[in-house]
């Protein structure tokens, strides 16, 4: 993207990171919440579909064009299914099962996951020596990270796996679907991309949500309508947006930052307003798999983009 005329304003900056640090880390314990009152599909569904339509319509009030041809309506139903229904669903629903933080810790295996992917593609872009070793270290760190609920898993707790597990698909399918978005480079405005790829992922899940019939389940009440109220306005809006405008104005380096600093923000918020806790081995692992996305993140590709720019392209 083309940078602007005038640089903007350093107050704007810190805004604009302030809602992608805190309003993404946040999400993780408004969903924890709103889980526990609503089916994962049923939340989910909800509010991507009431954000796909504040998009888009935001989009076509700023004279945007959101009715695309059919090749490419298709890709982006594709892409919103890999990225907002396969990557999100597993980790919604896992909050039933684990704290909101480990979920976020776990999460953060996605630019591991997009290095793998992008190492293994025929002509994809290499590491450098200093990403290697992040990856090494980014799965000895997992190991650490999730060794005590496995080991509760084994003791007679399987569902923590079972969430663990939801939860590592689900970072792979968001991983894919971030690959395979960039090597698309599809000529889509991103909010109206972001609003088509939501639409599609809210007609997923609404779609399992009545296959399995888990609208009886849900509780409607001031609480859940108001997760899904800040997951459809801070969550999927207001950060996102500051999460688009940041790329077009700060280099993609330092906004590449939130894929470290958020799984501890969302630590810190799980602790203050969830009350919960890790074990200390499970600290160990935050502190190893933070460093090890921080050193991928940061490690130059072939191409001279870092893994970061990569996953940014969803």
């Amino acid at each position: 993207m083309s940078r602007p005329l005038h640089a903007p304003a350093k107050f704007q900056i810190i805004l604009a990171f302030v809602g992608v640090y805190f309003c993404w880390s946040a999400t993780y314990t408004f969903m924890s919440i709103g889980v526990q009152l609503l089916p994962a599909t049923v939340f989910a569904g909800v509010r991507m579909l009431l954000a796909s339509v504040l998009m888009l319509g935001f989009c076509a009030l700023r004279g945007k064009r959101i009715l695309l041809d059919r090749m490419l309506m298709g890709r982006l139903m594709l892409l919103g299914v890999l990225l907002l229904f396969g990557g999100n669903i597993g980790l919604v629903w896992s909050e039933l099962y684990l704290p909101s933080g480990l979920a976020a810790l776990i999460v953060a295996v996605v630019p591991l996951y997009v290095a793998i992917i992008e190492i293994l593609s025929p002509g994809g872009d290499r590491l450098r020596p200093r990403g290697y070793f992040g990856l090494a270290l980014g799965f000895c760190a997992m190991v650490a990270l999730l060794w005590p609920r496995l080991d509760k898993g084994f003791s007679g707790h399987p569902m923590q796996i079972i969430a663990i597990a939801a939860i590592l698909v689900g970072a792979f399918s968001w991983a894919y679907g971030s690959v395979l978005s960039r090597r698309m480079n599809l000529p889509v405005d991103p909010f109206v991309a972001a609003g088509w790829e939501m639409f599609a992922a809210g007609v997923a899940n609404v779609f399992f949500a009545t296959v399995f019939w888990r609208w009886p389940h849900a509780v409607w009440n001031w609480r859940s309508v108001s997760c899904i109220g800040y997951m459809i306005l801070f969550g999927s809006l207001l950060a996102f947006t500051s999460y688009i405008w940041l790329i077009s104005h700060v280099p993609v380096s330092k906004v590449s930052t939130y894929a470290y600093v958020n799984p501890m923000l969302a630590v810190v918020l799980g602790a203050i307003f969830l009350n919960e806790t890790l074990e200390p081995s499970e600290y160990i692992g935050m502190v190893a798999i933070v460093a090890s996305v921080a050193l991928v993140t940061t490690s130059r590709l072939s191409t001279g983009k870092p893994v970061a720019e990569v996953e940014s392209q969803a």
